[in-house]
């Protein structure tokens, strides 16, 4: 199944008639970058993809060229091995994803398509998705006194 997809965004009636096509997957690609940086791509994209990988991770080639070239515009669950599948469902699903997204890169842009493709945004948009997995892989444990809950 789908995670995500350029045509859901770039055909949508509110994608701004001035961008290309690829604006609808600059978000897409951002989080691809970080599961690429991360090791949470699938271990068919590490053995099918591999120089492309490194591409990214020698930051030649920026997630969104990868989501584009590589994964043919279609962001799949199969494109993420278990951990990163079971991130991208609690962070990427729910939209707290595209909230620190548009956070942290539209806020002086006209829609969040506006937002540039570069390495420097990806900059400022990582640690947040950094914090989001850490606090996904160990929440909060509770009070040694409320052991009942």
């Amino acid at each position: 199944m789908a995670l995500d997809r350029i045509d859901w965004h770039s055909g949508a009636d509110n994608f701004p008639a001035e961008l290309p096509h690829e604006a609808g997957g600059i978000h897409i690609g951002m989080f691809l970058a970080w599961i690429i940086n991360n090791d949470l791509i699938s271990k068919e994209h590490i053995t099918e993809s591999s120089e492309s990988l490194a591409l990214v991770k020698q930051r030649k080639m920026t997630g969104t060229e990868f989501f584009i070239k590589v994964c043919d515009e279609k962001f799949w669950e199969t494109d993420l091995n278990n951990e990163g599948l079971a991130f991208a469902q609690a962070y990427y699903e729910t939209n707290d994803y595209f909230e620190d997204y548009e956070a942290t890169l539209s806020l002086n842009e006209p829609t969040l398509y506006h937002v540039k493709d570069s390495w420097s945004n990806y900059q400022k948009l990582a640690p947040l998705i950094t914090n989001a997995f850490k606090k996904w892989k160990k929440p909060e444990s509770r009070k040694w006194w409320k052991f009942w809950e």
